[in-house]
Parts: C-alpha cells; sequence; structure tokens
C-alpha cells in the first residue's frame, strides 16, 4: 500500500475518534456557553417637596461704568511727563500726566508784566480825574469802566486769567478717583488741544444693562434682587434692579438695568448673563432628572414596596435645576403626594411595575 494512501487512513480514524470523544463529553459543551446574571434595576431616589419654586428668568447682557469720561488736554504741546498707565487706580484730584510749561509760563509772565503797566496807566488816568484807585468806593461806575479801558487795565485782567488757566491747562487732573484706560500717547509725543488722551473708568460700582421680553416684565420690579454672572469668570455676583425703561423696542425688549459692586475682577464691557429668580409659592418640585417622556408624554416613576410605578404629570414651571409638576389632570391614576420617592436616576429605561433596588437616596 502506499505511504500517502496509508496517511489519509490514519488521519480519518484519528478525526472520527475525536468526534466520538466530544459525543461522550457533553457537560465540556457547556464550557462555551456564557451565563447571565440577573440584572438589578439600580435607581437613586429623591423625597418628593411642597415648597416654593424659583421661577427663573434668564437674559444677556453688558456691563457699563456709572462714570467713564475721555480726558483730554485743553492746550497743546510735548507731553513731558506721564505718571500712569493703563490698569492703574487712580484718586480725584491726582495729576496723571503734564505738558511742557515753558511756553505756558512765559506767557503768564509776559501777561503779568502787562497787567502792572496797565494797573500804572489806570492810576495816573483816575488821579487825572481826581479819583485814587485805593478808594474804589468814591469813583463812579461809569467813570471806573471807562478808564479801565482807555487805559488796557481790563483787557491785561484777562489775558493774566487766560495765561493762568492755559499753564493749569497742562497739567492734567483726575475729575474723579477710577481706573486708566486707553492711553496711547508717550512721553515726549507731540500732544494736540482736544485730542482723546486717557480714558478714566469709575469701576466701583457698574450698571447692568440687559432687556427682557414683554411677557417676562410683569415678573419684575425695581429693587428685586438679580444674579450676574460673567461669562469669563466662574463666579457669581448679586445686584439689584435700579430701573424699567417703560418703553417696548421694536423687536418686543424693554431695557433693565441693575447695579452690581465691583469686587476688582469686572470689567467695563464685560458680556454677563442675568438669573432673576421668583418665588412661586406651594409647589411640587422633583429634578428635572425624574421626568421622562412614555408615549410621548410627560412621567416620573415612584417607587412603592420595591417596585417602580410610573405616574403622567404635567409641568407646569421650570428653571435650570427643577421642574414644579402637578398630576396629569386626565389621568385618574396619577397622583403624587409630598413624601413620595420619586427615581431621579436610573429611570430612562425602566418599564412600569418593574422590580427596583434604591442605591441612593437624596434628601
Amino acid at each position: 500500500m502506499p505511504k500517502s494512501i496509508s496517511f489519509l487512513i490514519c488521519l480519518c480514524v484519528i478525526v472520527l475518534y475525536s468526534c466520538n470523544e466530544k459525543k461522550e463529553n457533553p457537560e465540556e459543551e457547556l464550557i462555551d456557553k456564557k451565563t447571565y446574571s440577573i440584572q438589578k434595576n439600580e435607581v437613586h431616589v429623591a423625597v418628593l417637596q411642597e415648597t416654593a419654586f424659583k421661577k427663573e428668568l434668564v437674559s444677556n447682557g453688558k456691563l457699563i461704568a456709572l462714570q467713564k469720561n475721555s480726558l483730554k488736554f485743553e492746550v497743546g504741546e510735548r507731553l513731558e511727563k506721564l505718571y500712569v498707565a493703563n490698569g492703574d487706580i487712580v484718586k480725584e484730584g491726582e495729576t496723571l500726566a503734564v505738558l511742557k510749561p515753558y511756553v505756558f509760563q512765559r506767557k503768564l509772565d509776559k501777561a503779568t508784566i502787562n497787567l502792572k503797566k496797565a494797573t500804572l496807566d489806570f492810576k495816573d488816568q483816575l488821579l487825572g480825574r481826581g479819583y485814587d484807585y485805593d478808594v474804589k468806593d468814591s469813583i463812579p461806575k461809569n467813570i471806573y469802566e471807562m478808564v479801565a479801558i482807555r487805559s488796557g487795565y481790563d483787557d491785561a485782567l484777562r489775558d493774566v486769567e487766560d495765561a493762568k488757566y492755559e499753564l493749569q491747562s497742562s497739567k492734567l487732573k483726575a475729575p474723579f478717583s477710577g481706573r486708566i484706560a486707553n492711553i496711547v500717547n508717550k512721553q515726549f509725543e507731540q500732544i494736540s488741544a482736544g485730542k482723546d488722551f486717557i480714558t478714566l473708568i469709575n469701576d466701583a460700582v457698574f450698571e447692568v444693562e440687559f432687556y427682557l421680553i414683554e411677557s417676562e416684565i410683569g415678573d419684575v420690579s425695581v429693587n428685586d434682587q438679580v444674579e450676574i454672572i460673567p461669562f469669563a469668570l466662574e463666579k457669581t455676583y448679586q445686584g439689584k434692579i435700579t430701573t424699567i425703561n417703560p418703553l417696548v423696542e421694536k423687536n418686543g425688549t424693554i431695557l433693565v438695568k441693575a447695579l452690581v459692586k465691583n469686587d476688582g475682577l469686572l470689567m467695563e464691557g464685560m458680556n454677563i448673563k442675568v438669573l432673576i429668580q421668583k418665588d412661586i409659592l406651594n409647589q411640587l418640585i422633583v429634578p428635572k432628572e425624574a421626568v421622562i417622556l412614555r408615549q410621548n408624554q410627560e412621567v416620573l416613576f415612584k417607587v412603592v414596596n420595591g417596585r417602580a410605578f410610573w405616574t403622567y404629570v404635567l409641568t407646569t414651571n421650570e428653571n435650570s435645576r427643577n421642574y414644579a409638576v402637578i398630576p396629569h389632570p386626565d389621568k385618574s391614576s396619577a397622583v403624587l403626594t409630598p413624601g413620595d420617592s420619586i427615581i431621579v436616576a436610573g429611570n430612562l429605561n425602566l418599564a412600569h411595575d418593574s422590580e427596583v433596588f434604591v442605591k441612593k437616596s437624596i434628601e
């Protein structure tokens, strides 16, 4: 017999033997089968409470400084000193910058000398008319005015006042306390009269401007508290409504303003979110996670004796966290009672009358 045929016969025998062995050991077939444990419906519950519901009105707005001025030099000259930088806090009356005073001081000196000359001429003309300059009450008003004009005394007085004003105007001082912004010029640059030089912002208190729609305006009034949340900061501030503009704008909104104190982090022009909360008394409150949809209707699950039963509800109000609910008026089986255990987690895949295990109870 050829070797190849003998090899094939041996191989067939081995395969047949293996198959018979597998049939004779059925217990080994169970090794590959998967076993499944009974799943537990673990849920978290909260106690249904009847309390005041905090209705929220939400709007976006901006921070506006109560005092904000663009400061300018009223005279032009080279910038000699700049004492502040953007972001500095200054006090009322503090000197911010100084122009080169030489020209203004020379003008004042010249005006002062001219005034002395005019005063001498004025006195001489009065004496020529029989009047003493030092006894002004004895000089008739029409005579005094005429001589003051002819001698140049009036003009000289005005020139001195103008020169003093220009010299004084070469120093820029803070009209109120605040924070410096928008400095563009540098030391020794030529400054033009009347050109914006520095912006001074009083940022101790900010005005908050935001809009509400017509249907919301009835829920707010002056002196109501508001929460202000800057988008750039993870922080909440308390404010108070100061004015409600009695005018509906073209887009159906109404301008509302509030005040908020600055802790040093708020800045002019910041974008903010505004939250206004109003209490609605005697409401059944549940977390938003408790209400789900079944058959396109709102339901929540109550736990009774270890089983979950759904109850049809209607949500009457909502805020960022909670719903105010009532039993569905068209469902006779819908009943809610303060103290009920309401499932707030693990309810997404529950069926009515499912057995549940309460893993956590939330007060």
